[in-house]
């Protein structure tokens, strides 16, 4: 069970999360690139891209980002109020076709904004692949109701 799914005030400091993972395919690209407008090569052209260091096409980060997302934000969560940034943001390592990538997740601190209303929690939030590899780092904070307030 994911820790997004309590209320603020239950959120403890060091709970943690690992996700199913997610595989990342051509089609995914190609949809994220056609919805975004961003058509870059090194993502878009198998030629150019096999004559860079990375030798074939690789994912957008910001695709490996909404990913993130797509496997960590419960779709029935209550207490999420919304999304109030990502710090420390870097893509450490490539993305492939093929790449099957899960959420570690951890809770680095709960930062009260309205005593009894609500708070934001800071989470670790890493993208790794198949190989144990992070791909994506960073620092997400979650602006979410408390309990007795919901209730």
């Amino acid at each position: 069970m994911s820790f997004l799914t309590k209320y603020f005030d239950e959120i403890q400091v060091d709970e943690s999360m690992v996700t199913r993972g997610r595989t990342i395919t051509e089609c995914d690209i190609v949809q994220w690139c056609a919805l975004t407008g961003d058509w870059y090569v090194l993502h878009t052209d198998a030629h150019y891209a096999a004559q860079t260091r990375f030798g074939q096409r690789i994912t957008p980060g910001l695709l490996v980002l909404a990913y993130a997302a797509g496997l960590g934000i419960p779709p029935d969560a209550p207490a999420i109020i919304a999304n109030y940034g990502t710090d420390n943001l870097r893509f450490t390592a490539p993305t492939y076709i093929g790449d099957t990538l899960h959420l570690e997740a951890r809770v680095l601190s709960t930062e009260t904004k309205r005593e009894k209303r609500d708070g934001v929690v800071r989470l670790a939030w890493n993208m790794v692949n198949q190989n144990g590899i992070m791909v994506m780092t960073s620092d997400l904070q979650i602006l979410m109701a408390c309990k007795e307030i919901a209730n």
